[in-house]
């Protein structure tokens, strides 16, 4: 059998990965397989690059020497670039003039580093950070330098930076972004490793933009950046990302992306059958991978294909674990809770230099992506846990600390094989089985098993393991709040009121321990605000807050917000709708009318956000708190009002319902809906608080639950008159948020309720534990002392300075970018490249 010509253009990792696959599967035995580089080298690991600055030899990164290509009946071509492609003729040419039939095509031309289009880029001793060849350059530069700048601070910008500072350079990094490797990491997460970075002696600068590059005064360079400032440096390494190198496809006709990157099916083929291609240069249904792995996915798609296999490449995970400069850095799945309706879970630990931020669905049962900075201890797990779409623990956070007071027993989603200690190996299994044989506290199980005596990554793992293998066998475990507090929520809330404490300093001196971290400052701020109801963003309180608190909206995927003001229950004026519809065309948000009764508009930048609410504030709205753990809505009918069926007025209960709440600080948010006859149009029956009118009175309903874990509310009682409907409900609202934990919602607490409904009826109609006066002079304060947040916050210079995309500007972000569909806008679906780890 004749053999067909099989060409590789590109003998880079993945390139070479494809080799390997076609020699195991014994493809010389119908191809004849030519390979080209551009490079003089064989394919190397270019992973690893950095590491020769380290000590290491160029020839250690190789892949395979020029000995195995030969032995394998492969040509390498080194050196020897391919310069077109005749598809109609099956012929490329190169750069030494020759021309080479072909019967299949393999293009895994890899990708192009990004210099980005600053005026005096082309300059000497301005280098970009890729091959081999860039090394040795930069090493000759770095002869007799002092300074070097690295513009770039994704993952190859800090391995450059890393670079320059093995040389022996004072080293900067300039991000355009405001924060590091804006790609895998959130704001916490980019602050954290800028920290633990400059600890080791470089230089970062993040928000900025370089104008230009022109002869310094006492080094090579100056950059000029448009905020005003500068900086100078004898060698400049540019490291902003990269780009599919795509030029061949181009010029051959094949179809490419709108952004690059030569399109392929499932098998890999670009839009002619007889060429794939496969790594940075490829484009799957819109996506650009810049990890290996996923190339090397790609690369044995080929080889089966080209073998007469049917396999199909459908994807890849990017999850990616790397140590920069020594820091641990972990991404999993959607870091960045882009999934619609997803909601994070964070773990920041200062004295431990420890960031971790779980993004789940909206259920809350399912990991969707994960941030890990300063350890990777938990990467692992969490991986697995991501991948294998496992359910997560009724309190997610139990995956990383210890599983708090009140929320039940700790559900561990991990199976028993899953290793939860990385150092030593140690899986969920073995550390349960050293409990069952008499390990009873976290240090004796630490002995015996080495868990969490290495890097101790894994201690709130541990922890969580530990902690439920004792509860299984009747043992009281640990149940504090964080490693910070030896307090449950409800401890805690006890001591704050009784010790009058307003302000975290005060807490963590008295009661507490460190610095506080993302699980206790949260909880801390919402006490506060149950307590004494001071505006959140007040200096003693501002530092506590989440993200959606902070900017008192919610943050969309594309890094735009929400304005919800609030429509006490869904009755709105004609005068209103018609501000709200101006507002909206003005700064061209997008619109909705929401399950809730309301109406939400979406893609608000941070610096608009206090000239929408201005506008909003001015014609009488409110905020709807849609951003904070506290009343969201009052759904209702029209009740007597207008339905011919309805039995009480549930429109004005409904509105009069939500004025009195609004604004309360709660563990978790809190829905009501007001029905005005037993047809339950309003879905009463499902929600936190709920109310069905009847011919008597109200029936009242209490920690009912939608979504994706439905609970009918449990019927609390019935045919009350208005005043004692609304005192029941000020002491349940108040008794929950008292005695609940964390991000608990009412129907959870409910289930986890010792002596459940019976004893709950107890404490609020019989006033068994004399708390009746208390919680109703609780609620009186929180009434009394409402203020809209928002309206506040407009009245303060001082608040009103953090509405900015840039502290050190007060132009717009950019990079934030809509597409329009049915007539509105929404955000543009992205391509970007993620950057080589």
């Amino acid at each position: 059998m004749m053999k067909q010509t099989l060409i590789v253009i590109g003998n880079g990792m993945v390139g070479h990965h494809l080799l390997q696959q076609l020699v195991e599967q014994n493809a010389g035995e119908q191809y004849q397989i030519t390979v080209f580089g551009a490079e003089p080298h064989p394919a190397y690991d270019r992973v690893h690059l950095s590491e020769v600055f380290g000590g290491k030899e160029p020839a250690e990164l190789l892949m395979a020497g020029p000995e195995w290509y030969g032995d394998n009946g492969i040509e390498l071509r080194l050196n020897e670039a391919v310069t077109a492609i005749d598809r109609h003729a099956r012929t490329l040419t190169t750069t030494t003039g020759a021309v080479l039939a072909y019967d299949r095509l393999v293009l895994a031309t890899g990708s192009t580093p990004f210099v980005p289009p600053i005026p005096g880029r082309e300059r000497e001793r301005c280098f970009v950070y890729r091959t081999l060849e860039d090394l040795a350059a930069i090493r000759d530069a770095c002869q007799g330098a002092r300074t070097g700048v690295v513009i770039g601070g994704g993952l190859l910008g800090l391995e450059a930076a890393n670079a320059l500072r093995l040389l022996g350079l004072e080293t900067h990094v300039v991000e355009f972004a405001p924060r590091l490797m804006p790609v895998q990491l959130d704001e916490r997460g980019g602050e954290l490793l800028k920290e633990k970075i400059e600890r080791l002696g470089l230089t970062v600068h993040t928000s900025k933009a370089t104008q230009c590059i022109i002869d310094g005064e006492g080094a090579s360079h100056r950059l000029k950046f448009d905020d005003g400032e500068q900086l100078e440096a004898d060698v400049l390494v540019f490291s902003a990302g990269i780009r599919p190198q795509d030029s061949l496809g181009r010029e051959a006709g094949l179809v490419l992306g709108e952004r690059g990157g030569m399109c392929i099916n499932d098998g890999c083929q670009t839009s002619d059958a007889n060429i794939y291609a496969i790594g940075e240069c490829a484009l799957w249904q819109g996506k650009l991978f810049g990890l290996v792995a996923p190339g090397y996915q790609m690369a044995r798609t080929v080889a089966a294909g080209l073998l007469g296999g049917d396999a199909r490449f459908q994807g890849a995970d990017m999850s990616t674990k790397l140590k920069l400069l020594g820091v641990d850095v972990g991404a999993i799945g959607d870091a960045h809770g882009q999934t619609p309706g997803s909601q994070e879970v964070l773990l920041l630990d200062r004295s431990k230099d420890l960031y971790k931020k779980l993004v789940l669905n909206e259920a809350g049962d399912r990991l969707l992506g994960a941030v890990l900075v300063g350890d990777n201890g938990d990467y692992d797990s969490l991986l697995q846990t991501y991948l294998n779409d496992l359910p997560l623990p009724a309190h997610p956070l139990a995956l990383l600390v210890p599983e708090d007071a009140a929320g039940g027993a700790p559900k561990a989603a991990l199976p028993a094989s899953a290793t939860v200690c990385s150092c030593h190996n140690v899986s969920k299994g073995a550390i349960m089985a050293a409990v069952q044989d008499g390990a009873c506290d976290l240090a004796a199980v630490k002995a015996c098993t080495k868990a969490g005596t290495g890097c101790g990554g894994c201690a709130g793992l541990l922890t969580q393991v530990v902690n439920q293998t004792l509860e299984e066998q009747g043992i009281s475990a640990d149940k504090g709040l964080c490693e910070h507090f030896g307090y449950s929520r409800q401890e805690l809330f006890h001591l704050i009121k009784v010790g009058n404490i307003r302000q975290f300093d005060e807490l963590l001196h008295r009661h507490g321990n460190g610095l506080g971290c993302d699980i206790c400052k949260p909880a801390a701020a919402s006490i506060f605000a149950s307590l004494w109801n001071e505006h959140v963003l007040s200096p003693e309180h501002q530092p506590l807050q989440d993200t959606n608190d902070t900017f008192l909206a919610n943050m969309q995927k594309n890094g735009t917000y929400s304005v919800v003001p609030r429509v006490p229950g869904g009755e709105i004026t004609p005068d209103q709708l018609i501000v709200l519809g101006r507002v909206a065309k003005r700064y061209d948000l997008y619109t909705k009318v929401t399950g809730g009764q309301r109406i939400d508009l979406f893609g608000a930048r941070l610096e608009q956000l206090p000239l929408i609410w201005q506008e909003l504030i001015d014609a009488g709205f409110e905020t709807g708190h849609a951003y904070g753990k506290s009343l969201r809505t009052v759904k209702s009918c029209v009740g007597s009002s207008w339905c011919r069926y309805g039995v009480q007025d549930s429109l004005d209960l409904a509105v009069a319902l939500e004025h009195r709440y609004k604004g309360l600080r709660s563990p978790h948010k809190l829905k009501f809906a007001v029905s005005g006859c037993t047809r339950e149009c309003a879905e009463a029956q499902s929600k936190d608080v709920g109310v069905i009118a009847t011919d008597k009175g109200w029936n009242l309903y209490f920690a009912g639950n939608g979504g994706m874990r439905p609970r009918h509310a449990d019927l609390f009682a019935t045919d009350l008159d208005t005043d004692t409907l609304i005192r029941y409900i000020d002491r349940l609202l108040m008794f929950y948020v008292a005695t609940a934990d964390r991000l608990q919602r009412t129907s959870v607490w409910m289930e986890n309720l010792e002596g459940g409904l019976d004893y709950l009826r107890q404490v609020i109609i019989d006033d068994s534990l004399r708390l009746a006066d208390e919680l109703e002079g609780r609620m009186a304060h929180v009434i009394a002392s409402y203020r809209c947040e928002w309206k506040a916050t407009l009245e303060d210079p001082e608040k009103l300075k953090r509405f900015r995309s840039f502290v050190n500007t007060d132009d717009t972000d950019h990079s934030i970018v809509f597409e329009r569909r049915r007539g509105q806008i929404r955000p543009a679906d992205s391509i970007d490249i993620k950057e080589v780890s």
